[in-house]
């Protein structure tokens, strides 16, 4: 099974069918000299990209250059095993997350921590990359993938801190990861744009998230290639929406933190009350309680809590400043 979307300036985005959905995460594919992907998602979304490769006439050997935005599973975790396949590509991704690609115990662990029993269906084979294999981009780097594209790279901390943004300025278009939040294309039928942050654990930083908007306004971003999902157009409405959301997760958190003693506690609270929050919001726009789209951000916002309470048990440790706007 394969779906992929053309999206012009040489830039097709293939499905990965991430949790079997449709519009969930994806492979772009950038074709130039040197055939370039971004993000690889979870080695269960490699069948879907490589029957997506070969419908676009990519031959697996043509692929120089696998873009990981950072290592989180759901973007990365596929790199291993489809690294297997393209036998002239190397694995591209910020320096704090080399090591954990040529030894990703750690990073199971931590996943396993999070998912639990859910890890194995949902992210399982992980496999080590060689470190020759590896090469790392510092922020401002960039790369050359033909005479007339050379792609920047920004170090954008906030929802991690290996987390990498990739400039294109054929397109204009900026490579988000997850920094500037999700985006739900479930919505689309219904004539609504919506963004969320994503928060996740264990290294979400607001302010650096804030930072990160700063940055892509600065740049002059047209376009924004979501890792969760597809091209926006539109992207003051992207940061509008994460600077109205961003203070409601981290507020609501820090209710939920000082009122619950047990993290599990904390994090049901939180979840509870930012999934009544969103409800609340798209019912004004029309959509009700039974629409396909909660499944989906109800997982997120299970995660996302789980990384607003660990942010304030280390705010609380150390004291916090209000996020300023």
């Amino acid at each position: 099974m394969f779906n992929f979307n053309e999206l012009g300036y040489h830039i097709s985005l293939i499905d990965g069918f991430d949790l079997g959905r449709k519009n969930r995460t994806g492979t772009y594919v950038i074709a130039e000299r040197n055939i370039t992907l971004v993000e690889t998602s979870a080695s269960p979304s490699i069948p879907h990209i490589l029957e997506g490769l070969n419908a676009l006439g990519i031959a697996l050997e043509e692929i120089t250059y696998i873009i990981l935005t950072h290592i989180h599973l759901d973007h990365a975790g596929g790199a291993g095993l489809f690294l297997q396949h393209c036998p002239n590509a190397k694995v591209i991704v910020h320096p704090k997350g080399a090591r954990h690609l040529e030894d990703p115990t750690r990073l199971i662990a931590g996943a396993k921590e999070v998912y639990g029993e859910d890890f194995d269906k949902l992210f399982n084979p992980i496999l080590p990359i060689p470190s020759d294999k590896i090469i790392v981009k510092e922020d401002k780097a960039s790369l050359q993938t033909s005479e007339t594209r050379s792609l920047s790279f920004y170090d954008t901390p906030g929802h991690a801190n290996h987390h990498l943004s990739i400039f294109d300025p054929v397109s204009r278009g900026m490579f988000s990861g997850d920094t500037v939040g999700v985006y739900y294309r479930e919505l689309e039928q219904d004539g609504i744009e919506f963004y969320l942050p994503s928060t996740s654990p264990n290294q979400f930083n607001p302010e650096a998230m804030l930072a990160a908007v700063d940055l892509y306004e600065s740049l002059d971003v047209k376009r924004i290639y979501f890792g969760h999902y597809g091209v926006s157009e539109n992207p003051f409405e992207v940061y509008k929406q994460l600077r109205y959301w961003l203070p409601i997760f981290v507020e609501t958190a820090e209710t939920a933190f000082k009122q619950y003693e047990t993290f599990k506690e904390q994090v049901a609270a939180t979840r509870t009350n930012i999934f009544d929050n969103v409800t609340t919001q798209l019912a004004t726009m029309g959509i009700k309680k039974n629409h396909p789209v909660f499944e989906i951000i109800g997982l997120d916002l299970e995660v996302c809590s789980m990384g607003l309470i660990d942010y304030w048990s280390k705010r609380g440790k150390i004291g916090h400043k209000s996020i300023q706007m």
